[in-house]
């Protein structure tokens, strides 16, 4: 005999904000519009709009600066379910202009929860569209390319503005293309940092955090918390310094090594940083990941130009030329350097992306200088890409 049944009666503030569905629009500068419901805040917000294909791992997205600037799209259908909480957090906000999702989940089922995804962007003026055709936003921003975007949601009771005008705000926004957003997201002033952090989950474990033995200065074009945990793991003791700073300054704090950051925005307009990053070539070891490619690109002679629709997502394979192993990735990038346009005799192409042969990564044959493209810190589930920063230490140890 099955046993009775009495309903229970739950309550919550979440679940009650979860009842008034109101609406919400993503209208593309080609005049595409989408209509769902709104969660998140009640706000209009422009941005490039863009789509990250990882299937975990959504507070990292909303708080890596790399995204400034940018309308999130995840293909995942199902987001907000394990909510938020600090230990995930990759800077102290997120930084996303939207999100864009199938389905959102205004409730959390975690045991690391400290409260509700909905909650944390709420905070934060973020607005989230959810219901909507991922797939069909997808394929096509996959055939014509990201572009810029206006997603709006209406606080309860409100009239969204009308379609075709939210059209003409999309097509009259900044383009990505031209704009300096490392400067704008940098450190306003140097801090050190040494502090060992443990992972948050058990398939992060790495071992024991080597011994303190190396001084390295970090330039702040957007970094993520991450990429300063794994430094430290390794044994480095960090300065982190904005953007702007001088290569005199830098080199005047004796450092053993210097790191470049990711960040967002397109690397060419950052002329300053990378005529200081060329001052520092063949002084100190340097290791660059993601925009710190990019600009050391550019401090070596090389380009850069846009993708189409740009590389996001947690399993991006890449050859390691040098081994000959390829190694599954993480990436946020929507610019890359030109292959063409670098120096072979001096510099080695040692990484390539499988999926479309972009450039992935290289190093000077003659300094102690590489980099790379994509994430290495990152922990989508492998951890094929770790050896970069043993790498950087060897370096700094005089291990050529």
């Amino acid at each position: 005999m099955m046993p009775h049944c009495v309903p229970i009666e739950v309550t919550s503030p979440y679940l009650e904000a979860a009842t008034r569905l109101n609406s919400a629009v993503l209208a593309l500068e080609d005049g595409t519009v989408f209509e769902g419901t709104s969660f998140g805040a009640p706000v209009e917000r422009t941005g490039e709009v863009v789509f990250n294909t990882a299937i975990t791992g959504y507070q990292e997205v909303f708080t890596d600066p790399s995204y400034t600037g940018q309308i999130v799209v995840l293909t995942y259908p199902e987001i907000g379910n394990y909510g938020a909480n600090e230990g995930d957090n990759e800077s102290a906000k997120p930084y996303i202009e939207g999100l864009v999702v199938r389905e959102f989940s205004p409730l959390s089922s975690n045991w690391r929860a400290e409260e509700t995804a909905q909650a944390f962007l709420t905070k934060a003026g973020v607005p989230v569209i959810s219901g909507i055709d991922t797939r069909r936003l997808v394929r096509h921003l996959r055939s014509r390319g990201v572009m810029r975007g206006v997603l709006v949601g209406a606080g309860e009771g409100e009239k969204l503005a009308d379609a075709k005008d939210l059209v003409e705000r999309a097509r009259s926004s900044p383009s990505m293309a031209g704009l300096d957003l490392a400067t704008r997201v940098s450190t306003v002033k140097s801090y050190t940092w040494d502090k060992h952090v443990e992972p948050c989950s058990p398939s992060d474990l790495e071992g024991d955090p080597a011994e303190i033995r190396h001084h390295v200065v970090a330039y702040d074009f957007g970094m993520k918390r991450n990429i300063l945990r794994r430094l430290v793991h390794s044994g480095c003791r960090l300065t982190v310094v904005p953007a702007m700073t001088h290569a005199e300054d830098v080199l005047a704090l004796k450092p053993d090594g210097v790191f470049l950051s990711n960040g967002p925005g397109d690397p060419e307009p950052l002329t300053h940083q990378a005529a200081q990053v060329r001052k520092i070539v063949g002084k100190v070891p340097i290791f660059g990941i993601c925009l710190g490619h990019q600009v050391l690109g550019l401090a070596l002679g090389g380009k850069t130009y846009k993708l189409k629709f740009g590389h996001r997502g947690a399993n991006h394979p890449v050859l390691n030329k040098m081994t000959g192993r390829v190694e599954i990735t993480s990436h946020n990038h929507g610019f890359a350097v030109d292959p063409d346009s670098l120096n072979v005799n001096e510099l080695e192409l040692t990484h390539v992306n499988l999926n479309d042969q972009t450039l992935e990564g290289f190093r000077h044959r003659n300094y102690p200088v590489f980099c790379v493209q994509y994430h290495p810190e990152a922990a989508p589930g492998p951890h094929d890409s770790r050896y970069l920063f043993d790498d950087f230490v060897k370096l700094m140890n005089g291990d050529q």
